[in-house]
């Protein structure tokens, strides 16, 4: 199945006019970005290290445990898969490894990105990022390292913060020329800035909706016409879920009860119907 979605996210791609791209941090997330219509979804990096390791995005999660977060989203789900690789795990050579890891674990986009290793969120202080040169050499490995060239890799610069803008766009275009099927320039300051990117770097871009991050939230269309393919929400659906726990939590330790938060619940039946619960009790009856 992963050969043929390799063709589906590239088809996705390539047409998208601002084709919107939820992120997951688990196969959870997962089914509910899939039932709710999405056609593609990302595995990132920050919503794997926020919960499953209750840590901030610094480059703390491992590559056998990002893969094995991305093959259990690949079982959930039958849509395609964009798995976050950070910066690939070390040199070029880690990146070859890292590329066939998450290939064979299911992925059919990967992303890698130009900082130092460990990683920090790009829209935390104090990022650096490695020479052009060595980026273009990671991305180099990591096309060679693919086995079937449906596979996507999406190369990302975090020189904006380190080198400024302009810089950016140059590592973009030299990104592309080392054989990146798509882009994406990560936290423009402006509004200016990021509707500038497709038109200063010919090629098919991402940009990244952080709310509450650096980079200005704009409306689909508007990007979409400015010449974005996908839109990355890649924590939206975490932080909505954050801040639902907290609200019943807090609610549920102050009050002694549930009553008045209903509304913030999934109900049990609801729940079980995520998780195609069904299937299951027809598997068991099968082999019982």
């Amino acid at each position: 199945m992963s050969k043929s979605l390799n063709k589906v996210m590239r088809q996705e791609v390539v047409a998208g006019a601002g084709q919107l791209m939820p992120g997951a941090a688990n196969a959870l997330a997962a089914r509910v970005i899939e039932a709710a219509g999405y056609r593609m979804m990302m595995v990132s990096g920050a919503a794997v290290a926020n919960t499953y390791l209750g840590v901030p995005d610094i480059g703390l999660v491992s590559v056998t445990e990002l893969a094995a977060h991305v093959a259990a989203v690949r079982d959930a789900v039958d849509i395609p898969i964009l798995a976050d690789a950070d910066t690939g795990f070390g040199n070029a050579i880690n990146a070859r490894r890292t590329v066939q890891l998450l290939e064979r674990a299911g992925a059919n986009a990967i992303m890698l990105e130009d900082q130092t290793y460990p990683k920090r969120c790009g829209h935390f202080e104090g990022k650096d990022v490695i020479p052009k040169q060595e980026m273009v050499s990671k991305l180099k490995a990591a096309v060679d390292a693919r086995v079937d060239p449906d596979l996507m890799i999406l190369a990302r610069t975090d020189s904006r913060a380190v080198e400024g803008f302009e810089a950016a766009l140059d590592r973009a275009r030299a990104y592309q020329e080392a054989g990146a099927d798509f882009l994406f320039v990560e936290a423009p300051l402006t509004k200016e800035e990021l509707l500038a990117i497709p038109r200063e770097v010919p090629g098919i871009h991402l940009c990244n909706m952080v709310i509450g991050g650096k980079t200005p939230l704009l409306p689909r269309e508007e990007l979409a016409k400015a010449g974005f393919a996908v839109i990355l929400y890649a924590n939206a659906a975490l932080q909505a879920s954050l801040l639902a726990m907290q609200q019943v939590l807090k609610h549920l330790h102050d009050t002694g009860s549930i009553a008045g938060i209903e509304s913030k619940l999934m109900m049990f039946a609801e729940r079980q119907k995520v998780l195609d619960a069904e299937k299951y009790s027809k598997l068991e009856k099968k082999y019982s």
